[in-house]
């Protein structure tokens, strides 16, 4: 089946819907801790916690998924939206503020493309390329010149060349098609990367560079490459999360050494994660509790290698979370940090500071995580 879906497909100049990839169905699996059922498990009264993965339903018509601080999003193949765990602030997008322990659609419409979720707020893109948000509004973090609260998708303007979003903690940053890069929401750190610690209720564009590639937050700062596999951060600086080999803050981007080889980010809580285009994984930042995959505690403010595997296809991290997740080349899922809701998926609520796998499943496709809860897509 193909559908009008490009997620990932972020590169600049590339049109939403131009692309229309063949898509497979995936299964959708969730553990860790389901307080709010954000694990989507549809447990009613007494939310279970689970440290395995557990299948969501039995469907196998996921695409998409996104992990906030107490809520989860996704995306099927059929471009429908849905939504599930704390409904504080209208976060599910389902015009209430209403909490739901399994999957909700949100609206009728089946052109939803990708989502990110933050605190207590979700943000979308459609097919044609139109950017969206609701949920809590601290700081004007929707992007829509306010700060009001809102249950339903709310539009952030009129363009419709918006290519990939990254949320966080009352702020968000976004790339168009055009390479351009933009940030709106809470700026105590300088983590909107325009000059200033200003807060903005609206997209601002962060320089006027148009060869940003891929962008992702982490709690107070942000990491992002340009086409020309340059690894560039901003924002606060605690623990050395910039990897710049100090701990200044920045509120414009600087270049993390003078590599041309980065290929995927991961903004994490304090600390950041990378992957080089020759499949060797990195870290940096905050480590109190392993979570950068060394084998120590030990904070460090430049990137230090995880193994020496040049093996690793994707990492995933949470501004809410002390923790990873990474999925190899050969389709095993791979985690480490804390884990005291079982958010590590492997059984217990033991912290690892090295890379532990999952199971033993080969066919993991993506992962997502949010505060001490993990979703994963499995061919």
């Amino acid at each position: 089946m193909s559908f009008r879906y490009a997620a990932g497909f972020n590169k600049p100049g590339f049109d939403p819907l131009a692309a229309q990839p063949t898509l497979y169905l995936y299964n959708l699996y969730t553990w860790g801790i389901n307080g709010n059922g954000q694990l989507g498990l549809g447990d009613s009264g007494s939310y279970t916690n689970r440290s395995s993965p557990v299948q969501v339903g039995s469907l196998t018509a996921w695409s998409v998924i996104a992990g906030g601080t107490t809520h989860t999003a996704s995306i099927k193949a059929d471009g429908t939206f849905w939504a599930w765990g704390n409904g504080a602030s209208g976060a599910l997008g389902l015009g209430n503020t209403t909490s739901f322990s399994s999957p909700k659609q949100v609206g009728v419409l089946t052109n939803w493309l990708s989502v990110s979720c933050g605190y207590q707020d979700s943000i979308a893109i459609k097919t044609d390329g139109t950017l969206w948000a609701w949920g809590a509004n601290y700081f004007g973090m929707l992007g829509l010149g306010n700060t009001t609260q809102y249950s339903s998708p709310k539009q952030i303007g009129a363009y419709t060349n918006w290519s990939s979003i990254s949320s966080s903690y009352y702020w968000s940053t976004a790339i168009k098609t055009d390479g351009t890069l933009w940030s709106w929401g809470y700026n105590n750190q300088g983590q909107l990367g325009i000059g200033d610690t200003i807060n903005r209720s609206s997209p601002v564009q962060v320089g006027s560079l148009t060869n940003w590639l891929t962008v992702s937050c982490g709690t107070y700062h942000f990491l992002a490459t340009k086409t020309d596999g340059t690894l560039w951060t901003c924002g606060g600086n605690l623990y050395g999360a910039l990897g710049l080999n100090n701990t200044t803050y920045y509120s414009s981007p600087k270049q993390i050494g003078a590599l041309t080889t980065w290929s995927k980010v991961a903004g994490g809580n304090y600390c950041s994660y990378a992957i080089k285009t020759d499949g060797t994984l990195w870290a940096w930042g905050q480590n109190i509790y392993g979570q950068l995959g060394i084998g120590n505690t030990t904070n460090y403010s430049s990137p230090k290698q995880i193994g020496s595997l040049a093996t690793w296809a994707n990492v995933y991290s949470s501004t809410a979370g002390y923790g990873a997740r990474a999925i190899k080349t050969n389709g095993t899922l791979w985690t480490w940090g804390f884990n005291n809701q079982g958010q590590l998926g492997i059984g217990n609520t033991t912290d690892y500071s090295s890379p532990k796998q999952v199971g033993s499943l080969t066919t993991w496709i993506k992962a997502a995580t949010g505060q001490s809860f993990s979703i994963a897509l499995s061919n």
